[in-house]
């Protein structure tokens, strides 16, 4: 089937990258992994290694947060592509600007927000037209405490929409919960 899209979400360390790992392996061919993660701290640099280490060592690993149509397109030949996680994407999207985002105007909120829906309307159409299959791992920020802050509802919402958008092109929906999928749609 082509421009099949997978996406996987849930809560932190519910099981998404590994379940999103193994569908994966189990479509089988060549696979790209497009690693959406800046390293920012020795916690960080870390948690990457980790991610690293759990892939098989011929999946060609790309990193980048922009971008990511050009890299589905550059990936015709493989039979699956792994975007992990959209939630970073929209965080790093969000501090390459220099924006103090305890003042940020509603206006500059909303051309940072289409920004980054852009991106993710650029991913869609290339997923769409991609051979194989795309899966997609976010988070699901939503339902948790209204960060009391500025710049955490911005990323909760930001990342919320982009999660929208992707969910109502996708083919399948999973939720994690402890390691375990549920299928949504």
């Amino acid at each position: 089937m082509s421009g099949r899209i997978i996406i996987i979400t849930g809560g932190a360390r519910s099981g998404k990258s590994r379940f999103a790992e193994g569908t994966a392996r189990r479509i089988g061919g060549r696979a790209v992994y497009i690693a959406t993660a800046a390293i920012t701290d020795d916690e960080m640099r870390d948690r990457i290694e980790r991610h690293r280490k759990s892939r098989p060592a011929d999946w060609e690993t790309r990193e980048a947060w922009r971008g990511l149509d050009g890299i589905l397109m550059e990936s015709a030949e493989a039979g699956c592509v792994l975007l992990d996680c959209v939630t970073n994407m929209v965080g790093n999207i969000m501090m390459e600007t220099d924006h103090v985002w305890e003042n940020i105007s509603i206006e500059t909120a909303e051309r940072v927000e289409a920004d980054i829906l852009a991106e993710i309307g650029r991913f869609i159409t290339a997923a769409r037209s991609f051979e194989g299959t795309v899966i997609v791992v976010s988070n699901e920020l939503g339902m948790g405490l209204v960060p009391p802050y500025p710049l955490g509802r911005y990323f909760r919402d930001f990342a919320g929409r982009a999660n929208q958008h992707i969910a109502e092109a996708a083919d399948e929906v999973y939720f994690m919960v402890a390691g375990i999928p549920l299928r949504i749609k």
